[in-house]
């Protein structure tokens, strides 16, 4: 017979028990829940692995495409475009080249060419002297190029087209402010280039350029990006002399000897520019000219067969420090209008639309139809954007007063 003493033992050992079963069931659950938490983390782990493997297999897909698709938009746009561009060479009649020796021995032995060859010393013969690149404007036969390319007046110009066949070409304009020239050849249904709107041009965009490279590889393509806008340089010029270029495309696309007055394209394959120049001393920076500011005088040549340049007829400097304090003026931006180191280096031009209007030597041209005249948009820049006929509104400060003057303008070489 159980005593109360057994019976308080019998219960401890029982809560005993019921404990550590207790603890068994908690570290069983735990266990699960451990292992069941691990198993989840786990399994996101892997498949966020999964996706992301998935995403970057995607993204490199996705930007393989692109570069494709953007290849394949160069590849059309050389395609496009290639049948417009055309080859410009330039020959003229230069002395035959002599030769007074047959070889280096005859040299050595003081022996002269006696052949009919040698004796013809005083005769001339054609000759290759240059080259440069065009493009058509117009389906019956209208090219432009820089005028640096055709500068020389004596010379013959042949073009020779993308399908190899050469055209006696004649040149119809050489503009007198920008390197520009117009020729024309014989026949139709030559394709003809569109163009766009050198306006709108972004810096880091994609441009693409196709020129005679060297003067002997036609054709020749290159591609690069917008590297600025609206720079001025100094140029050297076809006859050795230099001009100076305003607003004009920076590209880092390779432009060489040969690739001048080519065209400048964007990915639609629409011409931005003419190409240039190149900066001497320097690898990938080019330059071409706007083709907003050559369309007006494409359109002038295909009127009237010759370009119309618009003046107003001063010389003038930009308007320094001393200048604003010799005259006792505030103004940040203008040109004065002052004569030339000559006695018939007048500020103003007899008879010139600025002479009609009233301008006068010493005067502040400070705007242009409400443009200021400053180093962005200088005062030949300006006058450029109008035509010949143009009424334009310049304001100017005379003798400490503020004047708005209406000049009509017209060509410059009219009045020369």
């Amino acid at each position: 017979m159980a005593t109360e003493e057994n019976i308080i033992q019998i219960e401890e050992k029982q809560k005993k028990v019921v404990s550590t079963n207790k603890l068994i069931i908690f570290f069983v659950i735990g266990s699960m829940c451990v292992s069941l938490t691990g198993s989840y983390f786990m399994s996101h782990f892997l498949i966020q692995k999964k996706i992301a493997e998935y995403d970057n297999k995607k993204d490199r897909e996705v930007k393989t495409e692109i570069v494709r698709l953007h290849e394949d938009d160069i590849v059309s746009v050389v395609e496009k475009v290639s049948p417009s561009v055309v080859s410009i060479v330039v020959s003229k009649e230069m002395p035959r080249y002599q030769k007074l020796y047959n070889s280096p021995l005859d040299l050595f032995f003081g022996q002269p060419n006696t052949s009919p060859q040698g004796q013809n010393q005083n005769k001339n013969e054609k000759q290759k002297i240059g080259g440069g690149t065009g493009f058509f404007v117009s389906k019956d036969g209208l090219v432009v190029t820089n005028r640096h390319v055709v500068v020389d007046t004596d010379a013959e110009y042949t073009v020779v087209t993308s399908d190899g066949k050469e055209h006696s070409a004649t040149v119809l304009a050489r503009d007198t402010l920008l390197d520009f020239a117009v020729l024309k050849i014989e026949g139709n249904d030559f394709v003809s280039v569109e163009l766009a709107d050198s306006d709108a041009i972004k810096i880091g965009q994609t441009v693409v350029a196709i020129g005679n490279s060297l003067g002997e590889f036609s054709n020749s393509v290159s591609r690069g990006i917008i590297s600025g806008v609206q720079r001025n340089i100094i140029a050297g010029g076809g006859s050795g002399g230099t001009e100076e270029l305003a607003d004009i495309i920076q590209t880092d696309a390779a432009i060489n000897f040969g690739n001048s007055g080519g065209p400048l394209l964007d990915v639609e394959g629409k011409v931005i520019g003419i190409n240039t120049a190149i900066a001497q001393g320097a690898e990938n920076v080019g330059f071409a000219l706007p083709i907003n500011s050559v369309k007006r005088l494409v359109d002038d040549v295909q009127r009237t067969g010759s370009i119309s340049r618009p003046f107003i007829g001063v010389r003038y400097v930009e308007l320094t420090q001393d200048i604003r304090d010799a005259l006792n003026v505030k103004y940040e931006s203008g040109v004065l209008v002052v004569r030339g180191e000559k006695i018939t280096d007048f500020a103003v031009s007899p008879g010139s639309p600025a002479d009609k209007a009233g301008i006068m030597e010493n005067d502040i041209i400070l705007e242009i139809d409400g443009k200021k005249v400053d180093k962005k948009n200088s005062l030949a820049v300006l006058v450029a954007q109008y035509s010949v006929g143009d009424k334009i509104t310049v304001k100017i400060w005379h003798k400490g007063e503020e004047k708005s003057l209406q000049v009509m303008l017209e060509d410059k070489k009219n009045t020369q």
